[in-house]
C-alpha cells in the first residue's frame, strides 16, 4: 500500500490529526500559518530551481495558489513520501474516488483520476479528436487540444468570442453536428476569467450533447461566485454525453503535486482512464485525500484570492483601464500597450505576468499571488502604462 490508514478515519476528516505527530514539521511564514500551511525548518537543501519563483520575484503569471498546499495535504504528503518505494495502492485510489463521488452524488465508476486535469483533457482530445473537429471558443485553455493536434489526431475549429469577450455559445452550437468530434468549453474561461451562467451554459450543453460529446473544463469552478449551481456535473448525473474535469492545481494549491479528475458516464470514465499515459504517485493521492474536504483552507484561499483580485480591479479602475469581471484567480485587462511589452516591463521590476495570447496583443493576464506580490504589481502598473 502507498499508505495504510483506516478509510473511515480519513473520511471523517481526521487525517491531519493522525499525521501531525509523524510529520515533525514547523510553521512557516505568517501568511502560510494563517492558511494552515507549513514549511520545513532548516531544510537540508535549498534549491531555487525546485521552489517556484526565484528569490525576489512576484510570480503572477501561472494561476497558482501560493497559499497551498494546505497543512492537511502536506502532512499526508510527508507521510506518503516515506512510502515512496511502493506503487500507489488500489485502496488509496478508491478512497479518493469515493470522497469525490460522495460530494457530487455520483458513483466512483463515474470518475477517472489523472495527473492533473491536463492529462484527462489530453486523453479526451486523443479519444474524440479523430472523430471530427474539436469545436471550441477562439480563446480558451487549448494546451491539451493542441497536444492532440500536434500528434495529428485532432483539428480545432475555433469560434470567435463575442464583442464582450464572452464565449459565444449560440455560434458554437450552430457549428455542432453529428460529425463533430468534441465540443470543448472552459467555465470559468481561461484567460478571460469570465463565467457563463448556469441559465446559459446548461441548456446549450444539453442540446449539443445530443449530437456529440461536450467537455466542460471546470479548473476554476471552486473560485466562481456560485460553483454548485454553475457546474455541469449534474448534466453527467442526468445521463447527458458530458464530461466535466476538475483539478487540485488551483484552489487546493497543488499545481506541482499533480492530481486531477474527470467526471463522466462510467464507460466514458473508463476510456479516459485507459488512455491516460501515466499514473499519479502515492504522494499525489495522499495529498489530495488529506485536503479534499479541508473547507477551512479552501475558504481561506478563496478569501485571499478575492482580496487580491479586488486590489487589482481597484487599481485598474483608478487608471481607467478596461478589464473583464473575473471569477477566477486572475484578471484579464487591456493596458493600451503590447502585452509582451507589459510583460517585459514588469519583468524588469521582478514581477512576472503573462504575455500575449494569440492576436489579443493589448490584453494582459495577471494572476493572484501573495497579497504583498499583488501590491507590488498594483504599485508598478501606473509607471508601466505611463499613467
Amino acid at each position: 500500500m502507498a499508505f495504510d490508514i483506516s478509510r473511515r478515519f480519513l473520511l471523517a476528516g481526521s487525517a491531519g490529526a493522525a499525521m501531525s505527530s509523524m510529520a515533525g514539521l514547523a510553521t512557516g511564514s505568517a501568511a502560510a500559518e494563517e492558511a494552515g500551511a507549513f514549511t520545513p525548518e532548516n531544510a537540508a537543501v535549498e534549491n531555487p530551481y525546485l521552489l517556484g519563483a526565484p528569490e525576489g520575484v512576484a510570480l503572477l503569471s501561472r494561476n497558482e495558489n501560493p497559499y497551498g498546499p494546505s497543512k492537511s495535504a502536506l502532512e499526508m504528503l510527508a507521510y506518503a513520501g516515506k512510502k515512496g518505494a511502493y506503487y500507489t495502492s488500489q485502496d488509496s485510489i478508491m478512497m479518493l474516488k469515493e470522497m469525490i463521488a460522495e460530494r457530487h452524488g455520483i458513483t466512483p465508476e463515474h470518475i477517472a483520476l489523472t495527473t492533473g486535469s491536463g492529462e484527462a483533457l489530453s486523453a479526451i482530445a486523443m479519444i474524440y479528436g479523430p472523430n471530427g473537429p474539436i469545436v471550441a471558443p477562439r480563446l480558451f485553455w487549448d494546451t491539451t487540444a493542441l497536444y492532440a493536434k500536434r500528434l495529428g489526431m485532432a483539428e480545432i475549429d475555433r469560434v470567435p468570442l463575442t464583442p464582450e469577450m464572452d464565449v459565444d455559445l449560440p455560434s458554437i452550437e450552430a457549428k455542432v453536428t453529428e460529425d463533430t468530434g468534441l465540443v470543448q468549453l472552459c467555465n470559468p474561461n481561461n484567460p478571460t476569467g469570465l463565467v457563463t451562467p448556469a441559465s446559459v451554459i446548461k441548456p446549450a450543453v444539453k442540446r449539443m450533447a445530443a449530437k456529440t460529446t461536450v467537455i466542460v473544463d471546470e479548473a476554476y469552478m471552486e473560485l466562481a461566485d456560485a460553483p454548485e449551481e454553475t457546474s455541469c456535473i449534474d448534466l453527467v448525473k442526468e445521463g447527458h454525453d458530458v464530461i466535466v474535469t476538475r483539478t487540485f492545481s488551483k484552489i487546493y494549491g497543488m499545481a506541482g503535486i499533480r492530481m486531477g479528475y474527470a467526471i463522466a458516464a462510467p464507460e466514458t470514465a473508463m476510456k479516459i482512464q485507459a488512455t491516460a499515459m501515466s499514473w499519479s504517485p502515492c504522494t499525489s493521492y495522499a495529498a489530495a485525500i488529506g485536503c479534499y474536504n479541508d473547507t477551512k483552507f479552501i475558504d481561506y484561499s478563496k478569501k485571499k484570492i478575492v482580496e487580491g483580485r479586488q486590489m487589482v480591479m481597484a487599481t485598474l479602475d483608478t487608471l481607467g483601464l478596461e478589464y473583464l469581471p473575473s471569477q477566477t484567480n486572475f484578471v484579464y485587462f487591456k493596458s493600451g500597450l503590447e502585452a509582451n511589452d507589459v510583460q517585459k516591463a514588469m519583468a524588469d521590476k521582478k514581477i512576472s505576468v503573462r504575455g500575449q495570447y494569440m492576436d489579443y496583443n493589448e490584453w494582459t493576464r495577471v494572476s493572484m499571488g501573495f497579497i504583498e506580490d499583488v501590491e507590488r504589481f498594483c504599485k508598478a502598473l501606473p509607471e508601466v502604462v505611463g499613467a
